[in-house]
């Protein structure tokens, strides 16, 4: 079957592959590993459980609740709220362990779980393992004053929202603002964080019925958002998915300003006042050039992962870097969060904007995004896209072709039999030949 932890948790169909007895068994498992590393040495242990609004969630809670409870674990239920307030809270209330249900950007029938440590970063690749080695085996529960008890804290989102206000530098007086919060986990949050920031708020996406998540509406879905922001004359427009761990923006004419941009405007910003650690930001393969060659240009070192922000933040805790981040808008800010945040972005991203006093749009001039191609070649073997000559071979010449101003990149799928090809180039016309050219060639030799 494979492994059940994926890069963000464990995701699925709800009901059908994320089942009831599936979240109470991995709730049983987590607290069980935890508890013989000795992560629970000399206290009553605590967990809290927050969930996105999805309609699943509603009984995957109730099966995570009562799994902890059961294993001994009181439990802090913390309704719906976004996932990095979950992460932030896990250590701001001093528990052992967080649980988020939200399957992200998405669709509603969807949903997953995802573990925090008490540091409110996700649990390492190991501890998932014994995790899910530790399903299903027996164990001695306990009883009497040994299980766990549970109660109400949703009133904990309002320090999260304080904490998101003392990251900011200035206010954000003056500003007229969308936000679309994708009817999902910030609905609530990430509106009352900008008024009382000093925003003037237009909503859009705040009305989550547990069936609409990420429904033609969030960063997955900017149409509505670029429509709001020129109906109402805004400076800007933010967007998150569907549990705000992703921002993307949009400028007063519409304009999409994706994650790769955001880098910039922040990492520059941050640059300037002396607080990016080792001049230095982490971001995927994926990022476009135009973001590296601005970062150079900004006299920014640039740090590459594979692509998911697991393995952004791997590399920022591992070598001393404080911010790094995806194209798709997963931002980390690792002086403020733990993952990425959504509305703790946008906030910086504002906030940018009313310190410099200028639009995003002139903002968003630091890069220049460079055409970027991606076909997805499927029913292929992925395991030769390594190894074969003719491809290799192919792929020397397009990056002889394309010289400094463009990049190659292949990359087999992690989940499925298929080859993603990838080329950037200073003409579209360019980057969709060259595409093409290298997604035969895969059909060919794969």
């Amino acid at each position: 079957m494979g492994r059940l932890f994926g890069t963000d948790g464990v995701r699925g169909l709800a009901n059908r592959d994320l089942t009831a007895r599936l979240a109470m068994d991995l709730s049983i498992a987590a607290a069980r590993v935890l508890g013989e590393q000795g992560a629970f040495k000399g206290h009553r242990p605590v967990a809290v459980v927050g969930r996105d609004p999805r309609a699943s969630g509603e009984f995957l809670e109730a099966a995570v609740v009562a799994g902890l409870a059961s294993a001994g674990v009181d439990v802090l239920t913390l309704g719906v709220l976004p996932t990095p307030a979950v992460a932030y809270l896990t250590n701001a209330l001093d528990a052992d362990l967080g649980v988020m249900l939200s399957a992200s950007h998405n669709p509603a029938p969807d949903n997953g779980i995802k573990f925090f440590d008490r540091s409110g970063f996700k649990l390492a690749d190991e501890i998932e393992d014994r995790v899910e080695a530790a399903l299903g085996q027996d164990w001695d529960p306990p009883t009497g004053a040994g299980v766990g008890r549970v109660r109400d804290a949703h009133g904990a989102v309002e320090q999260y929202v304080a904490h998101l206000l003392s990251s900011l530098p200035v206010s954000l007086d003056g500003l007229r603002v969308v936000v679309d919060c994708a009817n999902g986990a910030s609905s609530d949050v990430a509106p009352e964080a900008l008024r009382r920031a000093g925003a003037e708020v237009i909503t859009i996406g705040t009305a989550p019925d547990g069936l609409n998540i990420n429904s033609d509406c969030g960063s997955t879905h900017l149409a509505a958002l670029q429509e709001a922001v020129r109906a109402h004359g805004a400076d800007a427009g933010i967007a998150n998915d569907g549990d705000a761990d992703r921002c993307l923006a949009v400028t007063a004419t519409g304009d999409v300003v994706d994650g790769d941009q955001i880098m910039a405007i922040l990492a520059t910003e941050l640059r300037e006042s002396g607080r990016l650690a080792n001049d230095t930001v982490v971001a995927t393969v994926m990022s476009n050039l135009g973001f590296k060659i601005a970062m150079r240009e900004a006299g920014i070192d640039v740090v590459e992962t594979a692509v998911g922000d697991r393995y952004v933040l791997e590399a920022m805790k591992d070598r001393g870097f404080n911010f790094g981040g995806e194209q798709s808008g997963h931002v980390i800010m690792l002086d403020h969060a733990t993952t990425g945040d959504g509305v703790l972005t946008g906030l910086h991203l504002l906030a940018t904007m009313a310190r410099r006093g200028r639009a995003l749009d002139e903002l968003a001039k630091i890069m220049t995004r460079l055409p970027q191609v991606l076909i997805n070649v499927k029913d292929v073997d992925k395991a030769r896209a390594k190894t074969a000559p003719e491809l290799a071979a192919a792929v020397a010449a397009a990056e002889a072709e394309l010289g400094e101003t463009g990049r190659v990149l292949i990359r087999p799928s992690g989940t499925e039999s298929m080859v993603r090809v990838m080329v950037e180039a200073a003409a579209e016309d360019q980057a969709q030949s060259v595409a093409e050219r290298l997604a035969e060639t895969v059909r060919s030799v794969c």
